[in-house]
């Protein structure tokens, strides 16, 4: 009897487990549910692409270190305060399956399900390794090759795809080729395996639901799926942050002509009016909060769709040479502080490496990461206070 993943992963997440997860992430029992119902399956076709795109053994790899970690056991303690949390290799093992895609897949499930960015990414952290456990058990017990583990999951792509909630657009996602038509057929083969018959009549009625849908499609090209602004993940359990804040656009200008495009109240206006300021002393009692600049989920890579932020502060540096300034790099107080420091260094020197490369890093007298040192907020906190304490900062110390 072949091994049904989908089925197994969702055995384990019941109601218990549902329960513990929205009390850990302060969500709605609705919105982890379908949070969860589209993680699992968009989890378990990126193991797959993966195994299909040449990456089998690495895959095979990634599944015995998770079972042999005891992973598998430990999936109820990741949503008590207090206990296992997001598995230490839990942002290693996303960025193996996802790539730089992840920051587009969280985002798109954070919409679809009306989660948190960081909720979302902590249900990631803790699903993914969680499969991988799963995945890695099945192969010891049934002493798969790397080629088997993947002809085991193939054989399961299509009931992976079809579970996917249709809002998403897998393709783009994932950049798994899926024809719309066997999607649907395989929806309709579905519901009548859950339902053990279906009508003649309601069989005709979705074929011609389904002609006309074809029609429609041959038609008219389908709009693009609305993906939100990347978000941002400053700490070492890899929470990734999406706030949704209402600002009002506006136009700076700066001495040598070179005009903006920013916020009112955001990191550019407050730095250039604080740098004409005649009476605002510089110094490290002064510091700007980058508003929009984002990190690969757990990396100190910056998102290309968020540098339009750095590239306003290096035309700031460019239109004032004389003022000099300071990165610094901060994370609330959850997870092991020696790694939160870590990651806060990597990313003030990943922005300090990014101003020398544009010329100006002559006007950059520091990078520091401070890890929680600074943070405000306890680690109990809710995540609407911790999410201040995440943040890459600027201090001028010379204008």
């Amino acid at each position: 009897m072949a091994f049904n993943f989908i089925d197994t992963v969702h055995s384990y997440f019941g109601n218990e487990l549902i329960g513990k997860a929205e009390n850990y992430l302060n969500e709605g029992t609705v919105s982890v549910k379908k949070g969860l119902e589209a993680i699992i399956p968009i989890s378990l076709a990126g193991l797959v692409h993966k195994a299909e795109t040449g990456h089998a053994d690495q895959l095979l790899n990634h599944a015995r270190e998770a079972y042999h970690s005891g992973l598998g056991d430990k999936l109820l303690d990741s949503f008590i305060p207090g206990g296992e949390g997001i598995p230490a290799k839990g942002p290693a093992y996303i960025s193996s399956i996802f790539g730089d895609q992840f920051g587009k897949i969280a985002n798109a499930v954070s919409s679809f399900a009306g989660l948190k960015g960081s909720s979302t990414s902590s249900l990631f952290g803790i699903t993914l390794p969680f499969i991988l456990a799963l995945l890695g058990k099945h192969a010891e017990e049934n002493d798969l090759s790397s080629s088997g583990l993947a002809s085991s999951l193939s054989s399961e792509k299509s009931s992976f795809l079809a579970a996917v909630p249709e809002s998403f657009n897998i393709s783009s996602l994932l950049g798994v080729k899926e024809n719309p038509e066997e999607r649907y057929t395989r929806r309709i083969e579905e519901k009548r395996s859950s339902s053990g018959w279906v009508t003649p009549t309601l069989l005709a009625l979705l074929a011609v639901i389904a002609v006309g849908w074809l029609l429609r499609s041959c038609n008219k090209e389908a709009p693009p799926m609305e993906t939100p602004t990347p978000s941002t993940d400053t700490l070492i359990t890899t929470q990734t942050d999406t706030v949704v804040i209402s600002r009002e656009p506006i136009k700076l200008k700066l001495p040598n002509g070179v005009e903006l495009d920013a916020y009112k109240g955001g990191i550019e206006d407050l730095l250039i009016i604080f740098i004409n300021d005649s009476l605002a002393a510089s110094g490290k009692d002064n510091w700007f909060d980058f508003n929009e600049l984002n990190f690969q989920f757990g990396t100190a890579e910056i998102i290309p769709e968020s540098e339009s932020e750095l590239n306003n502060i290096i035309k700031i540096l460019q239109a004032y040479p004389k003022v000099k300034i300071k990165i610094g790099g901060y994370t609330d107080k959850i997870g092991d502080e020696v790694a939160n420091k870590k990651l806060s260094q990597d990313r003030a020197d990943a922005i300090a490496a990014a101003l020398k490369a544009a010329g100006v890093g002559s006007q950059v007298v520091g990078a520091e990461g401070y890890g929680s040192e600074f943070a405000k907020y306890p680690a109990d906190a809710p995540e609407a206070d911790r999410i201040k304490d995440r943040r890459v900062s600027v201090s001028v110390r010379e204008k």
